[in-house]
């Protein structure tokens, strides 16, 4: 069987996780990595013996001074490569794609870009097969992915009517906590709805879904509330029942201890998880309550790691390596330990 190859652009808190993803995959192969930095970041990728690429020839001279092996430029890993996975920061892959579509190549943004850049935003549960064969996709933002893993698991169902969702937001990355963030204060967003109601549209332009958001001070995860109005009553079991057809979605209980999202991380070290890493959103299973046809639940989505699995299927959906999404889905899910319950 013939590998895609694939290069990542930028080995950040994405690129790194999503190089990873990849070297898992049997129809896959890894390119290269590229960045501009000369830090301990990319020195961890020669330590995984991934082939490190610099932007330009500046950053090349740069990581050379800096005694980092580098087999060329970002020009040249394109050479080699079918498909780019561009994980740079937000803003700097407008710049960088035309690049990519100069030499005809295939490429996926991350949600901090616009629809536009692409004119395909991309859930691998929700719309798959518009994906197949194109040029290009937007893997949407963490909060996007966990909001439509849910709604389109409701709405297949035949419950969702109209979806309001509160999301309290992580601050910043872990890594950077250093730098910046808040601290003793909230500080909600200025717009109602925020950009991820209407980002989920992008996908799915027929959810009724508003949502509001506040960034809190911490850095660990989201955590997210929402009010559904189903099309008719219904019961817990019924809702627990469409929610499971997610393979995405793993339900947790207080009664297991698992009360805040800084234990929910400590359970995925505990798993010996890649970085702590939770694919999954977390579901309170013994939270969600049903009233007449109101629905409301809670969830934690981990900022760094649930767009991974969906980056790897927009690659098999763009390049046809793989025509199903439940196929695609399935495969992705067990190279990556994926699971709906984290106690077997």
């Amino acid at each position: 069987m013939k590998k895609i190859k694939v290069a990542v652009n930028g080995y950040g808190v994405i690129g790194k996780r999503v190089a990873d993803a990849v070297t898992l995959q049997d129809d896959m192969e890894l390119a290269g990595v590229c960045d501009v930095i000369t830090d301990w970041r990319i020195r961890m990728a020669g330590e995984k013996s991934y082939p490190v690429f610099a932007f330009d020839e500046t950053a090349q001279n740069n990581m050379k001074e800096s005694g980092i092996s580098v087999q060329g430029t970002l020009a040249q890993l394109l050479d080699e490569a079918d498909i780019v996975l561009e994980c740079t920061p937000k803003k700097i892959a407008a710049q960088n794609i035309v690049q990519y579509e100069n030499v005809g190549k295939k490429f996926i943004v991350q949600g901090g870009e616009k629809h536009a850049t692409t004119g395909h935003s991309f859930s691998a549960e929700n719309n798959y097969e518009t994906a197949l064969g194109r040029n290009s996709t937007r893997v949407v933002s963490c909060n996007t992915t966990s909001i439509l893993r849910t709604l389109t698991a409701l709405k297949n169902a035949g419950l969702l009517k109209k979806a309001r969702g509160t999301l309290l937001r992580r601050a910043t990355d872990p890594w950077e906590s250093h730098l910046g963030g808040i601290m003793n204060t909230l500080v909600p967003e200025k717009d109602i709805p925020s950009h991820q109601g209407p980002d989920a549209q992008s996908v799915d332009p027929s959810l009724d879904v508003i949502t509001a958001a506040v960034k809190v001070p911490e850095t660990l995860s989201h955590l997210h509330y929402w009010n559904v109005q189903l099309t008719r009553q219904a019961t817990n079991e019924e809702v627990l029942e469409a929610l499971s057809t997610s393979t995405r979605i793993a339900m947790i209980e207080y009664s297991e201890g698992l009360s805040a999202n800084n234990v929910i991380k400590e359970l995925m070290l505990a798993l010996n998880r890649p970085y702590g890493d939770m694919y999954e959103v977390a579901l309170w299973k013994d939270m969600l309550k049903v009233v007449g046809d109101e629905l409301f639940y809670a969830y934690v989505v981990d900022n760094q790691a649930i767009v991974i699995p969906e980056t790897i299927d927009a690659i098999r959906a763009l390049t046809s390596l793989e025509k199903s999404a439940e196929k695609s889905i399935h495969k992705t899910n067990e190279s990556l330990g994926i699971r709906q319950n984290f106690f077997k």
